[in-house]
């Protein structure tokens, strides 16, 4: 009698076809490359064939492939409810999920979403990447992307989140000391701050973008957090998203009724990703966040 495959190669398969890199899954199931490299190749001649391919985006599965994580996801669901019935609870979520999102909105919407979704199912694990950056048309290594601006992607799922502002800020201090600009044509007479123009995937974050005029100077950082502070400490005027500065007492809107940009925020993820009960869990607590603060995102 053939030997069924080893349930254990069926998950690590299925790990791939969410994540799409050998290293990510090698992290995520705490071993290394070589072995889920050797792992993989034991269930495809097991199987009689290969489970995977690589194209120019990554590992993707075969059409055996895709029958094998087919049987891997019911064995998943079958361990998950397991989990929970020893836990008293077969709802509960368990295991990993990992999430690729922007700095500012990873901390002011995706932690706080994360956190009340883990409170609900304390089996589950969340790793939070921070990166400013477009889509990814690769396999990225993440279960879910958070992204902002256009989401032009063939093989993966958008999910429209929300839409921010990104408006002109200056502190107090520098709006008394040096004065604000009347018109656009006036932002040219103050220092700016700002992305890295040259580390920048979103375009439509930087200055070059904007047709704001050159500054007399800049002050450009990859971190929106130091952007902010930056501006806070009178470094000049900056382009910033609007839930993280609106009404508060340390930032002057400049210019409010002439300039703007809105900009969306999706949530993309691949179909093996999306069939997962962890990866669901988190877009709608994502939404619920959003749906709740969504005064924050128009202010």
């Amino acid at each position: 009698m053939r030997r069924l495959p080893n349930p254990d190669d069926l998950l690590i398969l299925l790990t791939v076809a969410r994540l799409g890199r050998f290293n990510a899954v090698a992290e995520t199931l705490g071993t290394t490359h070589t072995t889920i490299s050797r792992r993989i190749l034991a269930l495809d001649k097991q199987l009689g064939g290969r489970t995977l391919e690589r194209s120019p985006h990554g590992w993707e599965l075969t059409e055996l492939g895709a029958s094998a994580v087919a049987a891997a996801e019911a064995i998943e669901e079958t361990l998950g409810s397991l989990a929970g019935l020893i836990g008293e609870d077969q709802n509960a979520l368990s295991g990993l999920v990992r999430i690729s999102t922007s700095d500012g909105f990873g901390a002011e919407f995706v932690a706080p979403a994360l956190v009340r979704l883990q409170r609900r199912h304390p089996l589950l694990n969340v790793e939070m990447l921070s990166a400013t950056r477009k889509v990814s048309q690769n396999r990225s290594g993440v279960d879910l992307e958070v992204v902002v601006g256009r989401a032009d992607v063939s093989s993966a799922q958008t999910i429209f989140l929300a839409n921010y502002f990104l408006r002109l800020y200056a502190s107090p201090g520098y709006a008394a000391e040096l004065g604000l600009p009347e018109t656009l044509d006036g932002v040219g007479q103050h220092g700016f701050v700002s992305y890295v123009e040259s580390a920048l995937q979103v375009e439509e974050l930087g200055h070059r973008s904007s047709q704001l005029p050159m500054p007399k100077s800049s002050f450009q950082a990859t971190s929106i957090f130091a952007q902010v502070e930056a501006v806070r400490r009178g470094a000049g005027i900056g382009l910033l998203p609007n839930f993280m500065v609106a009404g508060k007492p340390d930032f002057v809107p400049v210019l409010a009724h002439d300039f703007q940009r809105q900009l969306p925020i999706w949530a993309v993820a691949r179909p093996e990703s999306l069939r997962s009960e962890r990866v669901q869990a988190v877009i709608a607590a994502l939404k619920e966040e959003v749906h709740q603060r969504q005064e924050l995102l128009a202010a």
